[in-house]
């Protein structure tokens, strides 16, 4: 058995494949916990660990207060709202996300929202079922083929939405503010410095950026007023992002044709959520990353970051906040 053993905290809820590579090392010393595991009871884990794995439990400044051996933590994913970054970072303790092992996942969810808006599924499906056939004409379904997709942010996911509306021959528009014009033209898109333009020219609007103080309520009613009525609105981001009650009230008012919702403001959402009562809106519960592959290769990378860490060979594009 190795000396100096480390030890690190993996949840539950994480695929059995990164617990086997865990089990692999005998230098790590492993302790299971659950998202649900009261508070005291996790800090008490917390006071031995010297590294952690998260799965959909938030990490407060308390949580890193209660980990004196604390030495790194790693997401199982690429989302870090819920962690408190500044707490971390005043420790010297870097953040890791799992890099590409969920974007592609991720990408293919806002495509089948696009698509799934566009033919009007909903509609469709309720045609045949309910044996009106012959209504069929009366929801009108449209093609992505030379339409306009305006992608905000434009990191390991939006690159890949933009490449496969690129290949169904969409013109794709992007706004990220911290990509250089060169960089997106690279890629067959087209830049977007200003987005309250772009949002004109956008047919279909597809959000990935992160959730951040200056992107909350991004989308807001004045944003939401100077696009088209006919265009389509994708959220697989983060809840908050969109202002979801200037969405609502767009869509009562026809100035808004539809959206597709992967993320709210708050998780679940309260049964009378205005969202929930249009036709027009399709939605899925924070799933939009998880197959069962997109899972497995997340747990693997988290597992693999920690192992890399205290290896001392960790790529240094996964850590979150290595500005220290």
């Amino acid at each position: 058995m190795a000396a100096n053993r480390k030890k690190l905290m993996l949840p539950d809820a994480m695929a059995e494949v990164g617990w086997d590579l865990a089990r692999t090392r005998d230098d790590l010393e492993l302790v299971r916990f659950a998202d649900n595991t009261p508070a005291a009871d996790f800090r008490a884990m917390l006071a031995t660990a010297d590294g952690i794995a998260l799965w959909a439990r938030p990490f407060p400044a308390a949580d890193v207060g209660a980990a004196p051996r604390l030495q790194v933590v790693s997401r199982i994913g690429v989302g870090y709202d819920a962690v408190d970054v500044a707490a971390l970072t005043k420790r010297r303790i870097p953040l890791l996300i799992g890099g590409t092992a969920n974007s592609v996942t991720v990408a293919e969810h806002a495509i089948f929202f696009m698509m799934y808006l566009a033919k009007q599924g909903t509609a469709m499906h309720a045609f045949v079922r309910e044996g009106r056939w012959g209504e069929k004409m009366s929801a009108p379904i449209f093609d992505l083929f030379g339409k306009t997709l305006l992608v905000i942010g434009f990191g390991k996911i939006g690159t890949r939405v933009a490449a496969r509306a690129l290949a169904m021959e969409m013109t794709v528009l992007v706004y990220d503010p911290f990509i250089p014009e060169d960089a997106i033209r690279a890629r067959g898109a087209v830049p977007a410095p200003d987005l309250d333009a772009a949002l004109g020219q956008a047919d279909f609007v597809t959000i990935h950026c992160p959730k951040k103080p200056d992107t909350i309520g991004m989308i807001n009613a004045a944003r939401l007023a100077r696009m088209k009525p006919t265009a389509f609105l994708v959220n697989t981001a983060r809840g908050g992002i969109i202002d979801e009650a200037a969405l609502a009230s767009a869509l009562a008012d026809g100035r808004v044709a539809a959206a597709g919702l992967d993320v709210f403001d708050d998780e679940p959402p309260a049964k009378d959520h205005p969202l929930l009562g249009f036709d027009q809106v399709v939605l899925s519960p924070h799933i939009a990353g998880l197959t069962q592959q997109a899972a497995e290769r997340m747990a693997v990378s988290s597992v693999q970051n920690v192992i890399d860490f205290f290896a001392g060979r960790l790529d240094p594009d996964l850590i979150v906040n290595r500005d220290f």
